[in-house]
């Protein structure tokens, strides 16, 4: 992977923040009131429509960590947490903030050790991780209930798996064309 990819990750990673907090008070199959957006994300599964986001979060995370390195991968994540709480609708603010910091974190945690035994078991495992602790965190904290936490770490799990999948062909290709990797 090289610079300018990390970049195009990094301006990425910082669009799913807003993205997400519209999303889940925007878009969904139901709204419930006083309450998220839902979209299906598995027969009998429903999620907060920003699940989509934030998977795609989780890897774009560990793109700019693969292309630019921790210390921007760092700078990243309090940058994120910034918007995160100033995005996200007033009741929002502090579940989303914390969700997003934390997961980030946990994502990170994991994804760096695991990062010497492959990329795809690297991204598949970090996602798991900060999926898990995203949607336990935020529901908690913004909804008092862990009502929707199948969902929430399911609909991640489609986007970590559907964004990794492209993480792994960008890094082939890269290497079939002889380009720069990390």
């Amino acid at each position: 992977m090289n610079r300018p990819i990390g970049f195009a990750a990094l301006a990425a990673f910082a669009t799913t923040i807003p993205a997400a907090n519209w999303l889940i008070g925007n878009v969904g199959t139901t709204c419930v009131p006083h309450g998220p957006c839902l979209i299906p994300v598995a027969p009998g599964l429903a999620a907060p429509s920003g699940v989509l986001m934030i998977g795609a979060a989780l890897v774009l995370r560990d793109m700019v960590q693969e292309c630019l390195g921790r210390r921007w991968t760092i700078t990243a994540i309090a940058v994120g947490t910034l918007l995160a709480g100033l995005f996200a609708p007033g009741p929002l603010v502090l579940a989303s903030a914390m969700a997003f910091m934390l997961s980030e974190m946990a994502d990170l945690a994991v994804y760096t050790p695991l990062r010497r035994r492959g990329l795809a078991l690297a991204v598949t495992l970090s996602g798991l991780a900060g999926s898990v602790i995203d949607s336990a965190v935020f529901l908690c904290l913004a909804f008092g209930s862990l009502d929707f936490i199948g969902g929430q770490v399911v609909g991640k799990l489609w986007m970590t798996l559907a964004a990794g999948a492209v993480l792994v062909a960008f890094r082939q290709r890269a290497n079939l064309v002889g380009g720069v990797v990390r």
